[in-house]
């Protein structure tokens, strides 16, 4: 007698057993992981081989791989930065879907002959981009921090955004019954500010003392936990109210994107959001409905190649009234240019809603499929186009691929790595210098130093400056540092050069301890105190010796303090109260109250 379980077992064999040397293949030829686990899906599902079942059903489970997605971009960015996108969020996101939306609503109305309803109901789902395919990439290549980058994030996030409105839209043109259980779109609007001042509370007075108790016990998998609690949670929040869990897996992230503890639940989510995010792009070629694709082929080539020079020109158009460079703003809209993953649902609701047949629902579910699909070649031609980097060798600007082999790597070129930069000169040593900024480019070319464009946080771009021969690499960045995820990997990628970093605050060497480069990172709020602490002393009649003599225990003190703030998992800790000096009592002291 075979049970569920049994099902379970054998369907997710079969799948792993399928995606695994599809996945390979198409990363080997430079087609991507996506579409290997798409064409795995096509094969076992059951328009062909008919080896796996329940493809809905397992669609359910998948998509909590975009909620985890959301939740970990959340984790990049603090409400400070958000608030800093808003005009790209508000301004190029509702531009996109807005422009986009009735582009190719009115190209299925007069090529296509629909209804004007139904031209709304599938035009408007089909301007969201894929947020799946696009975020990954973007992540991986260093590039999601960078301005290309974050207009592209902060589009993908107006649409996700978007979802509730568009459903809205699509309830209100429905031909179906009323159904009286369905709250209005206004009261939607209500329950989602609801909803996110809810979680932000939440994240503040709940999450953050649970994983300050955490951090002291040494738990690992109860971050494991937390983690994947705080995102499901958060996601059957949002459900509950109609609204979208991606949302609520994003508002989740975003609330605890200031934690000590962000790297430490971004390493223990990411694995599950790798394994469902495939698990979602495999049912979506299960659930592809070749019958369609057969009847009518040049409907559906036709469609997508429309989908995506409809949406290339649109974005390719906004970007340039928003002053992008004219290979930028391509490259953003061939990025953007596919359909998205919430198509699926929002077909979904326009079929509930009488407004398409099923037949046209399976059909444009063929028409996202396939231009997700073309998404590697598009994304492909986007970076021969460049973006940014295309967009300066457009400008003369040099890249680290021309630089000569350098004994030493500077990234960043600002105040900080300038002087880094002149002392490694002083010493003789030949420096490979990068940045993104053009103007720090030009103040190098006014000083006769060359500094070559790029972001130094990709590990590609560090090969091209010459990481694998270096002996140092410095990052010096201003503002927001390279997360511990991409020193981790330039540590592992190039073992044998010594990594230094510029870190902010002792919060940030209590996060380069988990990778064990604490004792490399300068951290300049202590380095430039100290400075102050010493002309203090010594403009208080205090002698050389006794300033240097202050100094050594102040930074020995620091260092047990350090240590002990690491191992309990806070900044506050109790056994931090003998390491710090107190008015009115000397350092013996101190000692004498801390060891009694």
């Amino acid at each position: 007698m075979t049970t569920p379980t049994d099902n379970l077992l054998r369907d997710g064999v079969i799948m792993l057993g399928a995606a695994l040397p599809a996945v390979l293949l198409f990363r080997r030829f430079g087609l991507g992981a996506v579409l290997g686990y798409l064409v795995a899906g096509v094969l076992i599902g059951p328009q062909m081989l008919d080896l796996v079942g329940d493809a809905q059903g397992k669609m359910g489970i998948a998509e909590i791989g975009i909620t985890l997605l959301l939740f970990l971009v959340g984790l990049e960015l603090n409400p400070r930065r958000l608030w800093e996108l808003r005009r790209d969020i508000f301004g190029l996101g509702a531009a996109q879907v807005i422009a986009a939306g009735l582009a190719v609503s009115l190209v299925l109305r007069f090529c296509a002959n629909f209804s004007p309803k139904a031209a709304l109901a599938i035009g408007l789902p089909l301007a969201l981009s894929s947020t799946a395919q696009v975020l990954p990439l973007l992540r991986s290549q260093g590039r999601l921090h960078t301005q290309f980058g974050e207009r592209a994030f902060s589009i993908l996030l107006f649409q996700d955004l978007s979802i509730i409105p568009l459903i809205t839209i699509i309830t209100a043109l429905s031909r179906a019954p009323v159904d009286q259980s369905a709250p209005p779109g206004w009261l939607l609007a209500l329950y989602t500010v609801g909803a996110i001042v809810a979680l932000v509370l939440a994240g503040r007075y709940v999450l953050t003392p649970v994983l300050r108790l955490i951090g002291k016990l040494g738990e690992r998998e109860m971050f494991v936990a937390l983690g994947l609690f705080t995102v499901l949670a958060a996601s059957a929040m949002m459900e509950w109210l109609h609204l979208s869990t991606a949302l609520g897996a994003f508002v989740a992230g975003v609330m605890l994107a200031d934690s000590p503890y962000r790297h430490e639940l971004e390493a223990d989510v990411e694995p599950f959001r790798s394994i469902l995010l495939g698990l979602f792009f495999l049912t979506v070629g299960m659930l592809l409905d070749l019958s369609a694709i057969a009847t009518r082929p040049f409907f559906v080539l036709g469609i997508a190649a429309a989908l995506i020079i409809v949406k290339t020109g649109v974005l390719f158009g906004i970007a340039k009234i928003a002053r992008m460079e004219t290979r930028s703003a391509f490259a953003l809209g061939l990025l953007l240019s596919q359909g998205g993953e919430f198509g699926f649902v929002l077909f979904g609701q326009a079929q509930a809603a009488y407004l398409i047949a099923p037949e046209a629902a399976s059909l444009f579910s063929a028409v996202v499929t396939l231009s997700m699909a073309t998404t590697p070649f598009l994304m492909s031609l986007a970076r021969r186009f460049g973006g940014e980097e295309a967009g300066a060798k457009l400008r003369g600007l040099a890249g680290p691929e021309e630089a000569e082999q350098g004994q030493a790597i500077v990234v960043g070129y600002g105040r900080f790595g300038q002087t880094v930069t002149q002392m490694l000169f002083a010493h003789g040593m030949s420096v490979t210098i990068v940045d993104l900024d053009t103007e720090i480019i030009d103040i190098g070319d006014r000083m006769e130093i060359k500094v070559y464009y790029g972001d130094g946080t990709r590990l590609d771009l560090l090969r091209q400056a010459g990481a694998d021969e270096a002996e140092l690499i410095c990052f010096c960045i201003d503002g927001d540092q390279p997360s511990v995820d991409v020193l981790e990997a330039v540590k592992e990628a190039f073992p044998h050069a010594r990594l230094l970093v510029r870190v902010f605050d002792r919060r940030d060497v209590l996060a380069l301890k988990k990778i064990g480069l604490a004792s490399e990172s300068v951290r300049e709020v202590m380095e430039s105190a100290v400075k102050m602490g010493r002309m203090a002393l010594d403009s208080m009649g205090a002698e050389a010796e006794e300033i240097d003599r202050i100094e050594a225990d102040y930074r020995e003190r620091d260092r047990r303090r350090l240590r002990a703030q690491h191992e309990a998992g806070e900044l506050r800790v109790q056994t931090a109260v003998g390491l710090m000096y107190r008015p009115g009592r000397t350092p013996d002291a101190l000692d004498d109250k801390a060891e009694a």
